[in-house]
């Protein structure tokens, strides 16, 4: 496959963000088959995000013959005490995980699976660790915080500012050359950048992808002016909140029930959660789209780009209900292989058991 493809693919939504694109067209000059990770906290159930968007960028650079280590960070999780800080259920959840990329489509010839454990009884994975923590200071780590899912005051522990030193040392001890995560691991990756060549190894490239936004009314509405990316942070998808994400076990009733009660305000499209799943899902899937409706409201609509219908939303030509039923309607097709795979498959079944009657934490 030519560089330019595999440049294609690399940077194919949900891909947001690439730091740099001539770092990555150099490192796919030099090496053939370089190393990219993305690396999750298991501490739950795998909703849209964290399962179909993370998927889709596995599947991405695997074809891109990029070798790909999905970095199931179980200890990350434990220090930021996802589960109450139980490890067993936390690996529980890591198989979950592991079992909910693959039912998406995740090829498991070509993707690495790593638990924390596996680096982590490595004396030589604290040696970057510390040699890491000598180059950040107290102020520099704690604005990085948010790859934590924490603020910058809400720091109460050691164990806090250990979590990003520790997720910097991954990157080095897998020999990661492309750092592929959410954009909301972004401070992370460019601590990567920044100190890398200082104690030793290399500058990564950085590659960030889009966070699906919850179904929920973001806490700001209307978003003010200048206070946009802390509103938006605040509005992604999250398991914590059930009712305002869509898992990918859930069965149609429950995502139509879901989809019904969505934010989408009529006209509006920025920050709308029903057409980013529109933009990010539904057209990475298909290259059409209908919307059903009754003859009485105009009758079917059909649309060739999310352009079509972003545009057609706009000028107050679609009702929301009518686009929450058809979005509803898709995503429990899309789903289909993963309630087939976890009906079928006894692990992936007794996982889901587990992890769904956990009390799962923030």
């Amino acid at each position: 496959m030519d560089i330019e493809r595999k440049i294609e693919l690399i940077c194919r939504p949900p891909t947001e963000e690439v730091v740099t694109i001539e770092d990555l067209r150099h490192l796919l000059e030099t090496e053939e088959h370089p190393i990219a990770y993305g690396g999750w906290e298991p501490s739950g159930l795998a909703h849209l995000g964290t399962g179909v968007i993370c998927a889709y960028k596995m599947k991405d650079f695997a074809e891109a013959g990029i070798h790909f280590k999905a970095f199931l960070a179980t200890w990350h999780a434990y220090l930021n005490n996802k589960l109450n800080g139980d490890l067993a259920l936390i690996r529980k959840a890591a198989d979950l995980f592991r079992h909910s990329w693959i039912a998406l489509g995740v090829p498991a010839d070509k993707v690495e699976f790593i638990y924390s454990d596996e680096l982590y009884n490595d004396i030589n994975y604290w040696a970057k660790t510390l040699k890491i923590s000598k180059e950040l200071t107290v102020a520099r780590t704690i604005r990085t915080l948010e790859i934590a899912g924490r603020k910058e005051g809400e720091a109460r522990y050691v164990s806090d500012y250990l979590y990003t030193p520790m997720q910097v040392a991954d990157i080095f001890e897998m020999d990661v050359k492309i750092c592929q995560l959410g954009l909301d691991q972004r401070k992370a990756n460019m601590v990567g950048r920044e100190i890398g060549e200082k104690i030793g190894y290399w500058k990564p490239v950085c590659v960030h992808h889009h966070l699906l936004q919850g179904l929920a009314k973001p806490c700001m509405w209307p978003i003010p002016e200048g206070q946009e990316k802390e509103a938006i942070a605040s509005a992604k998808m999250s398991k914590s909140k059930p009712d305002t994400c869509i898992f990918i076990y859930d069965q149609p009733a429950e995502i139509k029930q879901k989809m019904s009660k969505a934010f989408c305000p009529e006209r509006t499209v920025k920050h709308n959660p029903v057409l980013d799943v529109c933009k990010y899902i539904i057209f990475r899937e298909k290259t059409a789209f209908t919307i059903e409706r009754p003859t009485k409201f105009g009758g079917n609509l059909d649309f060739q780009s999310y352009l079509e219908l972003e545009a057609t939303y706009a000028e107050g030509k679609l009702h929301p209900m009518d686009l929450k039923n058809s979005v509803a309607a898709e995503l429990g097709n899309i789903l289909e292989p993963v309630r087939r795979y976890f009906e079928n498959n006894q692990e992936a079944k007794n996982c889901l058991e587990i992890v769904k009657a956990a009390k799962i934490t923030r």
